[in-house]
Parts: C-alpha cells; structure tokens; sequence
C-alpha cells in the first residue's frame, strides 16, 4: 500500500492509494472514536514520550509536551543537533520527530511502508534533510518529497479538472495550515504539473490564530498570562482551536470554554466582530504573499482558480478577503485538512501518471574571500527558479583557478536573486578548503588558524552542487591537480 503523510503542525493526516481512490485513513482517539487525523503532539508522561491522542491526554493532565515541532524544523538556526527542552530534559529533534513518526506507522497497516511526504514550499534544506531522515528512521520508504501547496494541486485536478482549459491553465494553491502559509502557482497541461512560483510565510497559521483568541479572552477577563499554569495554558489553545473550528458565516458570538476558574462557570462570549479585528490582521499578511505570486487576478489572467487548503483556510474570514481581494474565482476544497494528503497518495500512485516539475524555493549562494580576506562578496550559485528533476539529481558545475592558499566557503539560502539577498537568509555549512597542497592535510582547528593569503597561479578548482527531486543540496569541492577532495551536506553548522 502507498500512502502519503501530511506532517502538520497540529495534525498529521494520511492518505492511501486505492485503485484510482484516495480516502483518508482514521485513527482512534482517547474514546476509541475515529478521528481522520492524528494530533502531532509529543508528551511527557511518566519519564516515557507518548504521542499523538495519548500525549493530548497527558498535556491535559499538565505533562510537559511540545506541539509545534514542525515549526522548530523551520527555524533559520534548526540543525541535526538542535535540542527540544522538556520536563526538565535535553532531547534532539530528530529523535523526536523520528519517535513521532514511528509512532504513525505503527497505526497503519503492516504494508504501508512506501510513502510520499511534503514540506513548506519555502522549506530550506535542513528542513528537508531532518524530514527525510525522519521518516527514514522511523520505517518508511520516502518515494518522493513534495511542495504542500504542490501536492495540493494534484488534488485540485484530480477533483475540479473541469475548471481548467485552454485559456486558464494555472491554479494558485493557497495553503493556510496549523503552523506555516504557503502558495504556489501551478501550471497544468494534462497529468503534468509545473510549479510557476512560490511563496510562504514561515510562521503564519492557526495556531497564530489560536493565540490571537486566547490573547483576547485574557484581555476580556483581565487575566495575565503569567497567572496559567502550563496545564491552564493547553487548555485554553486547545478551547480556542475548537472554538475557531466551530465558526460559521452564520456566527454571531463565539463561546469558549477553558474550563479556567477566572472565566467562570460558563466560560467566555467573545462577539466575532472583535474575532475578525484580531485575526484580519494575519489573514492579511497572507494576502500580501499571495498577490505576489499572482497579481490582482485580471480577466485575462490565465489563474482557473485560488484553491483554498489547509485546516486553517476553513475560517470563514479567509475565503471573504480573498474573494474582496482577488475576485470570485476562489474555491476551498472539500477536504480542507487533507488536501495536501490526498494529493501525496496521487503522487505516490503510478497508475495516476501525474507528473510534476517543481523548482527551488530559494536561492542559493555562498560568501567568499575577495582581496587577501579583506572583503566578503556573495557569489550566486543557484537561482530560486532552478528546476527540480523528477527522479535523480541535477548538477551544477564550476571550475576556476584558486587566487588565495585557503578558501572559506560560507553557504547560505535565501530568497530574491543576484548579489542582493532580499528576505530572510539561512546560513548553512561553513567549509574551509585548502587550495594550498601544504594545507591538505591540515585539520579543522589549524585551518582555522590560517590567514586567508592572495596566491598567483593556484590549483584548478571543481566544485559540484546537486540537487536531488526533493531539493536538498549537496556540495563537493575537488582540486583537480592533487586531487583532494571534500563533500558536505548543506546544513545549519551546529
């Protein structure tokens, strides 16, 4: 069985392939209910970690947990040896999403082992390299990493096909989630896929959100947060989740019930007029992205349709500003949540021949030595518009002769292009490699220790970059005299 797995970051859903079908696996939760979804939650309860619907409970009961460890995998300083605090304890990230992980198969059938997964659209590399090796970990076949808002396409074609024609060809996939926004505008010719652009917001969702509708009912009962215990705290997200998750376009006043002593036996009303003043503002940040993806939307444009997935774009104020702000060709998935997963069991299916052609979402460049170590210059290496392969890898090759004894490599991702990053900038691997055959046999520490010096005539010079289909960048630089040669992954340095 092929699956796919949306890792969210508060809910993680399933999605399996079944002879042209797509349907959402369920999970029992707590009460032996099936829930189409399992909490990404990890407690802990009684000195052992326990996830999912048993880690809600432990949080309710006031155990340490965490619940967004997605969005720590998206922190610009996020590293394989990043560490989580909790109960009191040090635990690596990658351990824990790994336990997290494995817990999910555990709950799925015994042959559900190959599975294709996503990551935020502007994921950068250490995102994508730590969810590889998570799912790796914890049991599974990863047949491809996808794009969220990509993923999402295949299931906007696979279930509005009809929308799309000769003259409208695109859809611009807007994805409001838990914990990060994302959108990309795809190209559909047939069961090709072509991912145009992308944009995302790193930390804009529900549970931006949530905080919003507890912020506000501690501003309605004068309690200071500082006054919750950490058990109090849970409680009340969790009531504003399931408060958010209650609003209709009908809803006159919403009804939230921490079960907090300060707001009363019969908790809080909150009138949706001040709902929609606190959230319209994080709505908007994400209108803001997407208008940069796809204009103001004229009637000749060729956009069929914003499709709206994510748990979060159900808020009914999502689909009201966009539509004021883009028009009427604005439709929201009936699978909201799932979206994302049913489009990864698509690509995981062969019998669906979907194909896509995605592309970097940022830039890659590297900081190098200029004038003897006296100035840094940012040279361009791989532009954010640089196409993904299907299968295998792509490489970039360059060669030069060496001008200094000692080059220092310092990489780092971003977004917009040339010699001007524009928005935030990930560093990752510093490298430093000996162009002086003395050096070569040097270690860290004593290259360290070495000026950056202006040599005439150096070695001949290679260096490699590959990106494989799901993004991830490996380097290798080569003297192509002596040989020497030196591989790095591009990570976050620890």
């Amino acid at each position: 069985m092929r699956i796919g797995i949306d890792l969210g970051t508060t809910r993680t859903i399933v999605a399996a392939a079944d002879r042209g079908n797509y349907p959402v696996l369920t999970f029992p939760d707590a009460a032996g209910d099936a829930q189409e979804h399992i909490p990404t939650v990890i407690a802990l309860d009684g000195g052992e970690l326990v996830h999912g619907f048993a880690a809600v409970e432990a949080a309710r009961r006031g155990a340490p947990h965490v619940r967004s460890i997605k969005r720590m995998l998206g922190d610009p300083d996020a590293h394989p040896a990043t560490t989580v605090p909790l109960g009191g304890q040090q635990f690596p990230l990658l351990d824990l999403l790994s336990a997290f992980l494995a817990h999910v198969r555990e709950q799925l059938p015994e042959q559900a082992r190959e599975v294709a997964v996503s990551v935020p659209a502007h994921a950068h590399t250490t995102q994508r390299m730590l969810t590889l090796e998570a799912f790796r970990r914890a049991g599974f076949t990863v047949l491809a990493m996808l794009n969220e808002p990509s993923a999402a396409g295949f299931e906007y074609t696979h279930r509005h096909g009809g929308t799309l024609n000769s003259r409208r060809t695109q859809v611009a996939v807007y994805d409001l989630g838990g914990g990060t926004f994302d959108a990309s505008l795809v190209e559909s010719d047939g069961s090709t896929h072509t991912v145009l652009g992308s944009v995302g917001v790193n930390r804009l969702g529900g549970e931006d959100i949530d905080q919003a509708l507890a912020d506000l009912v501690l501003e309605h009962t004068g309690i200071r947060a500082e006054e919750l215990s950490v058990a109090a705290q849970a409680r009340l997200l969790e009531a504003c989740r399931e408060a958010k998750e209650s609003l209709t376009a009908q809803t006159r006043r919403l009804f939230i019930d921490p079960g907090i002593e300060a707001c009363g036996e019969d908790g809080v009303i909150l009138p949706v007029d001040a709902v929609r003043e606190a959230v319209a503002p994080l709505v908007e940040r994400s209108l803001q992205a997407m208008e940069q993806l796809v204009g103001q939307l004229g009637p000749d444009s060729a956009v069929a349709g914003i499709y709206l997935v994510g748990g979060s774009s159900a808020l009914p104020l999502v689909p009201r500003m966009l539509r004021e702000r883009f028009g009427r060709r604005v439709h929201r998935s009936p699978y909201p949540s799932a979206s994302t997963a049913i489009g990864l069991a698509i690509a995981a299916d062969p019998e669906a021949g979907m194909h896509l052609q995605d592309r970097l979402s940022r830039s890659l460049g590297v900081f190098r030595e200029a004038e003897a170590g006296r100035r840094m210059v940012l040279d361009p290496l791989l532009g954010e518009d640089t196409p993904l392969p299907p299968s295998g890898e792509v490489a970039v090759v360059r060669r030069y002769r060496a001008a200094h004894n000692l080059g220092w490599f310092r990489f780092v991702e971003h977004t917009g292009q040339g010699q001007d990053p524009q928005g935030d900038l990930i560093p990752h691997a510093e490298v430093l490699f000996p162009f002086d055959p003395a050096l070569q046999g040097a270690d860290e520490a004593q290259l360290r220790m070495t000026a950056v010096e202006r040599r005439a005539e150096g070695p001949q010079i290679e260096e490699t970059y590959r990106v494989d289909a799901s993004g991830v960048i490996s380097v290798r630089l080569r003297d192509l005299d002596t040989g020497f040669t030196r591989d790095c992954a591009l990570t976050v340095p620890a």
